[in-house]
């Protein structure tokens, strides 16, 4: 059943309970023994993304904009993998409806994380094939990513919505999400899942950043700045290469806090990671 809103001051106040570290190389492979094939032994564990467009891995034709997911490999150490299923455009119904979940999970081995972060798109109300109310539909469909990775031995991870760039007119950022973070806490809560909370993360530094200089973070090009845009943009959702790197940084401390990662499976969380260390594929 939904998780009611009664419940949602509970998880705002519950600690997410620890869940065992992200296995190391010999235990993972050790996991992945059971039940699986001798090239199965040899694989990473693997942090498997599922979510929207803030996420989701870009084309060079639309360079500089950047998914968080391009830039996570960063923070994490070389014993472990990404594989970036988030696409432009989904909620958690069309990732699930256009059979993109079904897809995922057979991929998914005992060790590896699959984090889910919708929402953007969910509240679109306008679009049924997308639309989902936060506190019935919304979770129902989070829970198919919940169950689904549990079965398959991985271990899931919900994600708040990474804020986008709003300010009030005293120059306060402003949260855009409406009920959506409460439902993912809550559900995170009740299903005992570890959540990392994007949206009040990236709120927080926004407001530290401020209305101006975040446009650096965010795809907000001038004419002529940029070819892909020769007439400029003004995306206050997407994200350039800084904005990108520092969302998956987030990313990476949260999922230390929760103890779904082990210190020892991160890295740089406090160093400069440079721009120029995106790359956008051809194809």
């Amino acid at each position: 059943m939904p998780v009611t809103r009664r419940t949602a001051m509970k998880a705002a106040l519950a600690a997410v309970p620890l869940v065992p570290a992200l296995a190391s190389p010999a235990s993972a492979h050790e996991a992945l023994a059971h039940g699986h094939s001798p090239h199965d032994r040899t694989r990473r564990p693997t942090l498997h993304l599922a979510g929207d467009s803030t996420a989701a891995s870009k084309l060079g034709s639309a360079a500089p904009e950047t998914g968080w997911g391009m830039a996570l490999p960063f923070f994490l150490h070389p014993h472990l993998a990404v594989a970036n299923h988030a696409l432009n455009g989904r909620s958690s119904k069309s990732f699930i409806d256009e059979g993109r979940l079904a897809a995922v999970l057979p991929l998914l081995r005992p060790g590896d994380l699959l984090l889910v972060q919708f929402g953007h798109n969910d509240s679109k109300s306008a679009d049924p094939a997308r639309y989902t109310e936060p506190w019935s539909t919304y979770q129902q469909h989070l829970r198919q990513y919940i169950d689904g990775a549990r079965a398959r031995g991985a271990r899931p991870v919900l994600l708040t919505s990474v804020e986008r760039r709003r300010f009030d007119t005293a120059g306060n950022a402003v949260a855009t999400y409406g009920e959506y973070p409460a439902a993912v806490r809550a559900l995170a809560s009740h299903t005992r899942v570890p959540l990392v909370d994007v949206q009040a993360a990236s709120l927080e530094k926004w407001q530290e950043v401020g209305a101006e200089p975040l446009k650096s973070y965010f795809n907000w090009l001038e004419p002529g700045e940029h070819p892909n845009y020769p007439d400029g943009v003004r995306d206050n959702t997407h994200f350039r290469p800084r904005g990108a790197i520092e969302v998956a940084r987030m990313v990476a401390t949260g999922l230390r806090r929760t103890g779904a990662l082990h210190p020892r499976d991160l890295r740089r969380l406090h160093a400069p990671v440079p721009d120029e260390w995106i790359t956008w594929p051809t194809a």
